[in-house]
């Protein structure tokens, strides 16, 4: 029985939720060595980072219902697969456009991981006080990923090369193929209808027309209209995803999930903190590097507060909500993140401080664990036990799809501060701080020194302007929770029939 061993099931389901979480921002600290290798565009260097999120996020639900139809485990393995293969052409991109494509493939092996996580979690976890405890490591791994990356990905690059942080994830593929057949076994709830294809195509292209115009339009230029276009059809599709949903007999997804207010705002707040927390993250990332000048390797240990606070956070998160009830706790660590932003993007300048960058790292690790912790557990237990993959699936979806904007949007306004801050500077310069270090190496010592100074000072501003973007992203995440979720602490019972 998968409940006799669930201790081991989680560890495995830990194990893979890590490996795509680091993939994710592993490149974070990498960038900088592999823009001067391939010389990618600031638009380029936006999709590399962006391009696995924003796939994975609109096939998360067709994977998942296909999981739950042929067995999650097949799904699981496959995705292993292909996992490591896309990794070893990422590796060996021969340039950009091969690397974007590459990345993509990733996006899609980690659509295929990524549903079982959560769903054979509660199938192993029918306790719901047990459960809690186990959503709390769960979250702390999916938080620990994506600090961990930009550590993981800084000491490749300083030890070995850029190339390094791809080929790092097939040694893990080979382990984690026999480990998840001799720990978990196939289990599969095929529905009596068919399988909508046209359904997931709706959700996927949909997804990726909103993507891609969040994306394109604040870059302007030959594709400006594109952009909006993009956006209004993506919008179009989704909307007919949603009726063709209700009219089917077996859907896709149901989306009558959404109907329960604590599964709603469960949903949005994952996807806000997602955004703040993985865009907030690259951005850190280059201005460590890029701003303070710190290596890879201190630059990453910068981040550390992070993760150690984030680890922290999920080890008391299911006692405190034992205690305290979800709707308190998601507050609490809304607010307490949304305070950190608040009080780093006050202090922020071209110089660091550590005893302001520490705590606000470690205060934003921690409130993030938490409300992350909450919202997982809301989620679950707002989902009837029969439809867990579909609640699953909808919040990883919101995972990636955060992630994939939180790159894009805050990436974004930070790109469109920055350039605004550069009046009169070569449009070399202007695209980015790399570009803007590359120019000024072409430049008298004098004239690029200044240079540096002025991309320094707007590369701040750019990021100032994101963590305020951030705390509203936050507040706004605290308000509904506290408008939608119950008032009580609910009962832990135990969903075994």
């Amino acid at each position: 029985m998968l409940a006799d061993r669930r201790w081991l099931v989680l560890a495995i389901l830990c194990a893979s939720l890590l490996l795509v979480s680091v993939d994710a921002t592993v490149l974070h600290m990498a960038l900088p060595a592999l823009a001067e290798d391939l010389r990618p565009t600031a638009t380029s260097q936006l999709w590399i980072i962006a391009v696995y999120s924003l796939v994975a996020a609109p096939l998360l639900l067709a994977f998942g219902t296909l999981g739950d139809r042929y067995g999650r485990r097949r799904v699981l393995v496959l995705g292993y697969v292909v996992f490591g293969l896309a990794s070893l052409a990422c590796a060996w991109a021969p340039n950009v456009a091969v690397l974007i494509g590459a990345r993509a493939a990733l996006g899609v092996g980690g659509a295929m991981i990524m549903p079982a996580t959560l769903s054979l979690l509660r199938q192993a976890f029918p306790d719901r006080a047990e459960r809690q405890t186990a959503i709390g490591i769960w979250s702390g791994v999916a938080g620990s990923g994506a600090v961990l990356g930009p550590l993981l990905g800084g000491f490749l690059v300083e030890t070995f090369s850029w190339h390094a942080a791809f080929l790092i994830n097939v040694p893990v593929m080979v382990v984690a193929i026999p480990l998840t057949y001799w720990l978990i076994p196939e289990s599969a709830d095929p529905p009596d209808g068919p399988w909508d294809a046209l359904s997931a195509v709706l959700a996927g292209l949909g997804v990726i027309g909103v993507a891609f115009a969040v994306k394109q339009t604040p870059h302007g230029g030959a594709m400006f209209v594109l952009g909006p276009v993009a956006g209004l059809l993506g919008c179009l599709l989704l909307v007919a995803f949603v009726r063709r949903q209700r009219k089917l007999s077996v859907p896709l997804l149901d989306v009558t999930l959404f109907r329960d207010r604590a599964f709603s705002v469960a949903v949005a707040s994952v996807l806000l903190v997602l955004t703040s927390l993985v865009g907030l993250g690259l951005l850190f990332a280059q201005y460590l590097q890029l701003v303070l000048a710190l290596q890879p390797m201190p630059a990453a240990l910068r981040l550390m507060f992070v993760m150690v606070s984030a680890v922290v956070g999920s080890v008391v998160a299911g006692p405190l909500l034992q205690r305290f009830g979800n709707r308190r706790m998601t507050i609490a660590g809304f607010a307490v993140s949304a305070v950190a932003l608040a009080v780093c993007a006050a202090g922020l300048t071209v110089t660091e401080n550590l005893w302001l960058l520490g705590p606000v790292l470690a205060a934003t690790g921690f409130g993030v664990s938490i409300s992350l912790t909450a919202a997982s557990d809301a989620l679950l237990a707002a989902a009837p036990a029969e439809q867990a993959g579909a609640a699953a699936a909808v919040e990883e979806t919101a995972y990636e799809l955060g992630a994939g904007l939180g790159v894009t949007v805050l990436g974004s306004i930070a790109t469109l501060i920055y350039s605004a801050g550069l009046p009169g500077v070569a449009a070399q310069a202007r695209d980015g701080l790399t570009e803007a270090t590359a120019a000024a190496a072409g430049l008298p010592a004098e004239a690029g020194s200044q240079l540096l100074e002025l991309a320094r000072a707007a590369f701040v501003d750019g990021l100032r302007a994101a963590l305020v973007v951030g705390v509203v992203l936050f507040v706004l995440a605290t308000i509904a929770a506290a408008r939608a979720l119950p008032k009580t602490k609910e009962s832990h019972h135990d969903d075994r029939a």
